[in-house]
């Protein structure tokens, strides 16, 4: 088995599809890479990752917005296809195994939200805990989540 870990941003907002009757989470997430060329030159180069997350546990998918930062680890897969111009193309696209949130504080706290897929349908795990500011912290929890 061969796994890939991706750190980046989405480039666009993830969308829910059903397929056969499952749910799958499209997106694309774009890791930007700076490094310098043989005369010295600050260069960047960007990989785009299709992302597809098939799972029945879509309540991560409304935090899946453009530029949010996330972590993806999955399996990966290369595709080919012919450009309009008539030339090949290839495009890397990863089958989710695991998704975190890393960037984009929502307004209210930190919201943390992570889902993994253990690569059988049946077995789905997801964990969200918002955490509050210093200054909103009060009177101790009654109810802990554990």
């Amino acid at each position: 088995m061969i796994k890939l870990q991706v750190i980046g941003n989405l480039g666009k907002d993830a969308t829910v599809n059903n397929v056969n009757g499952k749910n799958v989470i499209n997106f694309t997430v774009a890791h930007t890479e700076k490094f310098k060329d043989a005369q010295g030159n600050q260069k960047e180069r960007t990989t785009w990752v299709d992302c597809a997350y098939w799972t029945d546990r879509t309540a991560i998918t409304p935090y899946l917005k453009k530029g949010t930062q996330v972590y993806v680890e999955g399996t990966p897969d290369v595709r080919t296809y012919t450009k309009q111009d008539g030339t090949n193309g290839a495009a890397l696209t990863l089958r989710i195994a695991n998704v975190q949130l890393l960037g984009n504080r929502p307004q209210e706290g930190n919201t943390v939200m992570s889902s993994t897929n253990s690569g059988n349908y049946g077995k789905h795990e997801t964990t969200s805990v918002t955490v509050q500011q210093p200054e909103q912290i009060g009177e101790p929890l009654e109810d802990l989540p554990f």
